[in-house]
């Protein structure tokens, strides 16, 4: 009784901090600093028609690297921490997909994973981008595990993809450095007209390596988590 009363009291105050912060707040009605610069400016100087994603790969290109990075020590914890699992799980059983989870993966996937690619290339005109994109792919590789829980995919051409996209994407970001005013600085490449396809300088070539690396590390945690659930020949 005692212990409800107190998390009762305790719910209460946040409830009372958030109704007083939402009291108490006023909405900016025009944009200010960083905001308003980005608005004013980054059309011309990034080139991208989808200025807010273009913005994480350009203004803001070294936050990207620290994401990918901590997505990369993610994936590879997460199939450390499998790979010791894997001992103990030798009388799991698969259960097996049916007919309509196979035969709708044999349609989507390959959707999916053109869709993704789209998403990631299109990034710089269109809502997506790498992060995205690779999400995409990394749930098309999902489904085919659900419809065939023994498939095999290459670790090494993971691997490969993994470790081929990241260094891209830094060998870009220097590029960025020696021809252009800084890291991951889109404009070494020319920054074409505004909405079209081939524009906004090397942000779609940044996306292409992103979405790739990005799709490489979900889809090497997907594969590290089916493993230890197969069934022991």
């Amino acid at each position: 009784m005692i212990k409800n009363f107190i998390i009762f009291i305790i719910v209460l105050v946040i409830g009372f901090i958030f109704f007083s912060i939402f009291l108490d707040f006023n909405g900016s009605e025009e944009l200010k600093g960083l905001g308003k610069y980005y608005a004013e400016n980054g059309a011309e100087e990034v080139g991208a028609a989808n200025l807010v994603t273009a913005i994480v790969v350009t203004y803001r290109g070294l936050d990207t690297l620290g994401e990918v990075s901590i997505l990369f020590l993610t994936a590879s914890i997460i199939g450390f921490v499998l790979s010791l699992s894997s001992s103990n799980n030798e009388d799991r059983k698969v259960r097996q997909a049916s007919e309509i989870l196979k035969t709708t993966s044999k349609v989507l996937v390959p959707i999916i994973f053109v869709f993704g690619a789209y998403v990631f290339i299109n990034g710089h005109l269109s809502p997506g981008g790498g992060f995205q994109g690779g999400a995409i792919i990394a749930s098309g590789v999902l489904l085919l595990f659900l419809a065939d829980p023994k498939r095999k995919i290459n670790h090494k051409l993971i691997q490969w993809i993994e470790a081929a996209s990241g260094i891209s994407f830094l060998l870009l970001g220097i590029a960025g450095i020696l021809l252009a005013g800084g890291f991951l600085d889109n404009s070494f490449l020319s920054l074409g007209k505004l909405g079209h396809i081939f524009s906004a300088g090397a942000v779609p070539i940044i996306y292409i390596a992103v979405g790739l690396k990005v799709g490489a590390e979900l889809t090497s945690i997907i594969t590290n988590y089916n493993e230890i659930q197969k069934e022991e020949e």
